[in-house]
């Protein structure tokens, strides 16, 4: 997977690819699914949610451009997936999760996994985790009708964050946080679960 699906399509940065040889994917999909875990296709992991596709992960998690230690926000926990990957790279990693089924049975995996660096909340991800910013890297696994501002706001001044934006048609935006404002970049056309 990492070498056909990632790296063959142009994701290049070391700790990425490290994270994502290492986490067992196939934990965390639903057991009638574990035979297309390392399919490069989204999968269905129940109460209406998806797992990304392994090459989407890889992608915006290049994209945080993360070099350990940092301090990163997730908002849509979902399987915990993209979580492991973060927890790999990032010093610790906060998520937030709304759907709490999805949320108990994300963090029992993690937590079998022995990943002690992640912190997890269930309930709207949209408002973030104010009491613990700012944050390095924020990460947003569901669409967002528009890129949200209180997101923006728990971002470190030199913080980036990842976020897919729109309705029907989608696009992965990158946001840097400068000291003077933000500087937004489109990345690609995507398909994400809109963000609860």
């Amino acid at each position: 997977m990492t070498e056909s699906q990632i790296r063959a399509r142009g994701v290049r940065d070391p700790a990425v690819l490290a994270a994502m040889a290492k986490v067992p994917r196939q934990l965390f999909i639903p057991d009638g699914l574990r035979r297309q875990a390392y399919a490069d296709e989204p999968l269905p992991i129940g109460e209406g949610q998806t797992i990304s596709q392994p090459y989407i992960v890889a992608y915006m998690t290049e994209a945080l451009g993360l070099k350990g230690g940092e301090k990163v926000l997730e908002v849509g926990t979902g399987s915990g997936y993209q979580t492991a990957v973060l927890a790999e790279i990032a010093g610790t990693v906060w998520t937030v999760e709304i759907v709490d089924a999805l949320a108990r049975r994300a963090r029992a995996i993690l937590e079998g996994l022995g990943y002690a660096n992640v912190h997890f909340r269930v309930g709207d991800g949209s408002a973030g985790w104010p009491e613990e910013a700012p944050f390095d890297a924020i990460m947003v696994t569901a669409a967002a009708a528009r890129i949200p501002g209180t997101l923006e706001d728990q971002l470190a001044v030199g913080g980036r964050m990842v976020v897919p934006v729109g309705t029907d048609a989608q696009e992965l935006l990158l946001i840097r946080r400068g000291r003077t404002g933000f500087k937004r970049e489109s990345l690609l056309a995507v398909r994400f679960v809109p963000l609860v």
